[in-house]
């Protein structure tokens, strides 16, 4: 448990629970445990009473569940993380878990009335985007009704930006991501609160740019242990970004503990720790009431 006063939030979290692993493709192990070093008992399946054990082993009290989208429909490398199994699990533990709605730019009209769905009736506090996984871009216009839609329902939206990742050697993807394409979607929807995820690593000083400019754009802090963050992208988080800067692990790809464990090495004040485990998180996505 953690020695400060105030538990965490983590804004990025994979649902690993053995039936939403039931959607995933095969490709699971190869990518999780062959290249990020992921234990092979927690990518075979985390169920929830395990997942609330881990996050109080790290003092984390909050987790944004993703009800990710990922590629398009059919193609067997690319897999959809139902709303519904999502909000059954937030629902088992509704002071803890919050559900994050992934999106599908290709669905155009009919998805975002299902993503107003889930806002509006599974319970939802936020859109969840991955960009290169469709390889389109977060300035794309087939992007747009989606952030229309979360500035009427004053929801954020999370996307990863920096480099793809190829999952799955026969679905290679480029990289569409990269920070400064928040710069036009900031400027056309000054309104929506943007989370550029992942860091933007290799762009980290972009995201940092995109961050410092617009005052409705912030930094995720997942899937990149701390101890090799960028020195300036640790500057950032304690000087003039402490307040636009998102804990988050992308669990599994880092495991919680460990992740805290790093943060607290980097000699953080207790104002700043504080801020960017908790405090701006629960401000950008209006949890603070």
């Amino acid at each position: 448990m953690s020695e400060w006063d105030y538990r965490g939030v983590d804004a990025v979290v994979n649902i690993w629970t053995p039936e939403a692993l039931k959607h995933r493709p095969d490709w699971r192990d190869d990518f999780f445990v062959g290249k990020m070093g992921v234990e092979k008992s927690t990518s075979d399946g985390v169920d929830l009473n395990e997942l609330l054990s881990r996050l109080d082993s790290a003092g984390i009290e909050k987790a944004f569940l993703i009800a990710t989208r990922a590629g398009p429909k059919g193609n067997p490398s690319c897999y959809r993380i139902p709303y519904e199994l999502v909000a059954r699990t937030c629902a088992e533990a509704p002071d803890r878990l919050f559900g994050l709605a992934g999106i599908d730019p290709l669905d155009g009209m009919s998805g975002v009335k299902e993503f107003e769905h889930a806002i509006c009736e599974l319970g939802f506090i936020g859109a969840h985007f991955y960009p290169h996984w469709f390889e389109i871009a977060p300035d794309a216009a087939k992007v747009y009704p989606f952030y229309a839609k979360c500035v009427e329902l004053d929801v954020p939206i999370q996307m990863q930006v920096g480099q793809s990742m190829n999952y799955d050697k026969n679905f290679p993807r480029r990289s569409v991501g990269r920070p400064i394409s928040l710069d036009s979607v900031a400027c056309d929807f000054p309104e929506l609160k943007i989370i550029g995820i992942h860091v933007g690593i290799p762009w980290a000083d972009e995201m940092i740019a995109m961050a410092w400019k617009h005052q409705n754009v912030f930094i995720g802090s997942d899937a990149h242990s701390p101890k090799y963050w960028p020195e300036s992208f640790k500057h950032y988080i304690r000087t003039y970004g402490q307040d636009k800067v998102i804990f988050g692990t992308d669990f599994p790809v880092l495991d919680f503990e460990r992740t805290v464990e790093e943060i607290d090495s980097l000699g953080l004040s207790d104002k700043v720790r504080r801020k960017f485990m908790r405090d701006n998180v629960m401000r950008v996505y209006g949890l603070e009431a």
